[in-house]
């Protein structure tokens, strides 16, 4: 058995989702994320953790894109976002209800649409710990780029609007049980959106001001004040300073070290409380050899601190 106990968990078992997918956005290589990261050794990793892991390898999401796949609005590509978030949706609740800790390896972050939905349909009582340089919370109002990987959390959190396509995903997440850490690349209109919905935010200043230790405990004070919550913990790289994780596709400068990247999810799995992770945007595409192999590794070990292992 793992040494750290997770309250909500019914048994050592992960339950590792792949979900080689780059519908969310532009650039090409974000699907090879999940491969490359399996291929570096993360299942074996996790194993030698004492985790039991189930993973049944990585699904053709490919098949699920429609011949015919028009704007819907700025919307680029809603059809297949929607219909492969969906089926991720589904493959989490799956896990989480046999009361198996779920670790989903992206792909791009509109596949938090499913991964939120899956965990907080299963637990909604749940709060959701959001790294990233980005709040992915425009709508398709406020979107000026129309890619939806900058979109997910308004859909979870049902201020998007109406938007035939994602009419299935609940609005499962309230404006208290959402906190963000590491922002630094924010668009005006997702201030707004953020100020209009006293949603709480910390951003790299605070992290600067603070230390990530303080932060971390502050965030947690928000949505999980008395620590008896689940926590699903979404974490883009690219909240990470691109020093440190290169090889993402929307690096932004000025983000957290290593080590407070890492700290985040060493506290998070010693809360107890942990029963979903997503590691998110690796892009093995965008970089060198070096540079590739620099961020595969960590979004392993980022993993592997969320699910238990210590620096002693």
């Amino acid at each position: 058995m793992p040494e750290q106990v997770y309250k909500f968990l019914k048994s050592n078992t992960v339950g590792i989702i792949g979900v080689p997918f780059s519908g969310g956005q532009p650039r090409q290589g974000v699907e090879e994320g999940p491969l490359r990261l399996v291929e570096f050794g993360l299942i074996d990793q996790l194993k030698s953790m004492d985790w039991a892991v189930e993973f049944e390898g990585h699904r053709d999401y490919v098949s699920l894109r429609p011949a015919h796949d028009p704007d819907s609005g700025k919307l680029k590509r809603p059809r297949y976002v929607s219909a492969v978030t969906k089926v991720v949706a589904e493959q989490v609740e799956a896990q989480a209800r046999r009361g198996n800790m779920v670790l989903t390896l992206g792909g791009d972050h509109s596949i938090a649409i499913g991964t939120v939905a899956g965990i907080f349909t299963t637990y909604p009582e749940a709060c959701l710990i959001w790294i990233d340089a980005h709040a992915d919370i425009n709508t398709p109002k406020t979107t000026t780029s129309g890619n939806i990987h900058g979109c997910p959390v308004s859909f979870l959190l049902g201020i998007a609007g109406k938007v035939p396509e994602f009419e299935w995903v609940p609005h499962c997440l309230r404006p208290d049980r959402i906190v963000y850490i590491g922002l630094r690349d924010v668009d005006e209109g997702e201030k707004r959106i953020l100020r209009e919905n006293g949603i709480k935010a910390f951003s790299m200043s605070h992290v600067d001001r603070y230390g990530i230790g303080q932060v971390v405990e502050m965030a947690l004070d928000h949505v999980n004040p008395k620590r008896d919550r689940p926590i699903h913990l979404s974490f883009d790289v690219d909240a990470l300073d691109p020093s440190v994780a290169p090889s993402t596709g929307t690096p932004v400068r000025g983000g957290l070290t290593f080590r407070e990247g890492h700290y985040i999810c060493e506290a998070m799995s010693e809360t107890g409380l942990l029963v979903g992770v997503d590691i998110m945007e690796v892009n093995p595409a965008l970089e060198d050899e070096v540079s590739v192999y620099q961020t595969v590794t960590i979004g392993c070990s980022l993993a592997r601190c969320s699910l238990g292992e210590t620096l002693l």
